[in-house]
């Protein structure tokens, strides 16, 4: 019987949802590739089951395995002000927010960002390119909850329950959008955390492929 419980907590803690796998095995970097490090940043760690830029941290993680359409679940927790952001259909060089996409991870009601944000800024959004709505992140040093869908063109993000961003890459026209970030247009790549020097704590990270 405590066999039983132990094995439904442990399942619990690592997202057994119903047809998704972990990405993320709560002890070890397994399955993750550090690039785009500089020399004075310690990369990410493995603490108290998470996966951890720390203040000294930074570069990208990324995942061994490319995909191409998903649901992504996770929870992730930030210090006061944190920035991060969850790169998809990524490759492996460049700056992923332009050479792939980045969902963008940020504590924007956090003082220092008040009246310095565009509307494609805020925390959910495809950064510089989708807009996300305010309103559903908790305080920061809080667990979230968030699902990213990207399901051909169609990116959707929900964030604590509440959905945030409904959009479509294929309505993106401006050719100035289009020359700055070539990477809405990726149908495959890697998923990963891609950090900037600030307390950003990510668990629970599991993945369902769509056809």
């Amino acid at each position: 019987m405590r066999i039983g419980i132990f094995m439904l907590a442990a399942a619990a803690a690592f997202g057994a949802d119903k047809g998704f796998t972990s990405l993320f095995d709560g002890k070890t970097l397994n399955g993750w590739k550090l690039l785009s490090k500089s020399q004075n940043e310690r990369g990410y760690v493995v603490q108290n089951g998470a996966i951890v830029c720390p203040l000294d941290g930074g570069g990208n993680l990324l995942t061994e395995k490319e995909y191409a359409n998903f649901v992504l679940r996770f929870e992730f927790k930030m210090e006061p002000g944190g920035n991060n952001g969850i790169g998809i259909r990524a490759p492996q060089s460049g700056d992923i927010a332009y050479t792939g996409m980045e969902i963008q991870v940020l504590d924007h009601d956090h003082e220092k960002y008040k009246g310095r944000l565009k509307p494609t800024q805020f925390h959910g959004s495809v950064y510089d390119v989708l807009p996300a709505k305010p309103g559903a992140l908790k305080p920061a040093g809080q667990w979230n909850s968030e699902e990213i869908i990207a399901d051909g063109s169609k990116i959707k993000v929900t964030l604590n329950g509440k959905v945030i961003l409904d959009g479509d890459l294929s309505t993106v026209t401006d050719p100035e959008v289009l020359k700055k970030h070539p990477g809405i247009r990726r149908t495959s790549g890697h998923i990963g955390f891609l950090g900037h020097k600030s307390l950003v704590e990510f668990r629970n990270i599991r993945i369902k492929e769509l056809p």
